[in-house]
């Protein structure tokens, strides 16, 4: 497969696993008693209503064509936290959906991959392409979830870490937007390996594409 098909791919796959994680923050949301979200038409896994114009397709694809790497993001699901009934832990549990999401993706298509995958290529089912293809998803959505867990606004973390470790928070709060481009430097030196570790502990074997 030539390298454009590769990258559009990759494209899709990112935006897809980007509508798992928002439609989760929005259905736990939902669930505590918050119809915010469900108003706002987002209760749904219609890509349509996730993607923001400049940020999920724009820019990513530009760098994605340009530079080869992938930075985007979603439109936020909104939700107000005074209508959660867990006054105590319902912004975390919304907070946490979205990386669960994808953690669960990874999951399910890992242990297919560790388990099946040699079945299917030894029968000829499935041709080897498609299993670096789902090795591909795997990743991606183990990254994702290790990025968005990262304790830095508006990152999914930053509520995590706001309801465990409220006196901490105060710190990181300050950091302003200076927090995400600390992310942004922990996703492109520190994430790689701890992604791939958890990908070899899913799946049994190495990530490579």
């Amino acid at each position: 497969m030539d390298v454009f098909s590769i990258k559009i791919f990759l494209y899709l796959i990112i935006v897809l696993s980007a509508v798992f994680h928002e439609y989760a923050h929005s259905w736990v949301a939902y669930r505590l008693g918050d119809m915010t979200a469900k108003n706002a038409g987002r209760l749904t896994l219609n890509p349509l209503v996730h993607l923001d114009l400049f940020g999920t397709v724009i820019m990513p694809l530009f760098l994605l064509f340009t530079s080869g790497i992938f930075l985007g993001w979603a439109k936020p699901v909104p939700y107000n936290p005074f209508n959660l009934r867990d006054k105590k832990y319902g912004t975390l549990k919304v907070g946490i959906a979205g990386p669960s999401a994808n953690l669960l993706i990874a999951l399910f298509f890992g242990l297919f991959l560790r388990f099946f995958s040699g079945y299917f290529l030894a029968a000829a089912i499935l041709p080897p392409i498609f299993i670096q293809f789902l090795g591909l998803i795997i990743y991606i959505n183990i990254f994702l979830a290790l990025f968005n867990l990262l304790p830095f606004p508006p990152l999914d973390g930053s509520k995590v870490f706001a309801t465990l470790f409220p006196r901490q928070w105060r710190s990181f709060s300050r950091l302003g937007f200076m927090g995400i481009f600390l992310a942004l430097f922990i996703a492109f030196f520190i994430l790689s390996p701890i992604a791939q570790f958890i990908f070899w502990l899913i799946t049994g074997v190495g990530f490579s594409f």
